[in-house]
């Protein structure tokens, strides 16, 4: 079993960066394939991006792709979703989640934990 707790969120204004962290505790980090997540008011839990456990294998959502990198930190135990040229269509609450395996998944339900999810605002 692993926890998961992401940080980093924050309002920020159309066009700016930030960087989301999601640290995990528990079971070895390695062993997972760590994806994100993010959820709009009203709307479903969409995938963004994933990388797999050994860092090989990433994959993006097309609104993600060319503004947001994922990539993760084993010795740290963290994974991160670094976010530029941020756009108001960005926000929502963001998840991080984990999968036991080293094969990529872009459906959330193929993620067994996940963080409590992180704000993140993006004015116009």
């Amino acid at each position: 079993q692993v926890q998961l707790v992401e940080s980093g969120g924050g309002l920020v204004q159309a066009g700016d960066s930030l960087r989301l962290s999601c640290a995990a505790s528990g079971r070895t980090f390695t062993s997972y394939t760590m994806g994100w997540f993010r959820q709009a008011p009203g709307k479903e839990r969409d995938f963004v991006a994933v990388i797999n456990r050994s860092a090989g294998t990433t994959r993006y959502a097309d609104s993600a792709k060319g503004r947001f990198t994922i990539f993760r930190d084993n010795a740290k135990n963290t994974v991160y979703l670094q976010m530029n040229s941020l756009k108001p269509e960005d926000t929502a609450v963001y998840y991080c989640a984990a999968r036991d395996s080293n094969w990529v998944s872009l459906d959330r339900k193929g993620y067994t934990y996940w963080g409590q999810g992180i704000q993140v605002t993006v004015s116009s």
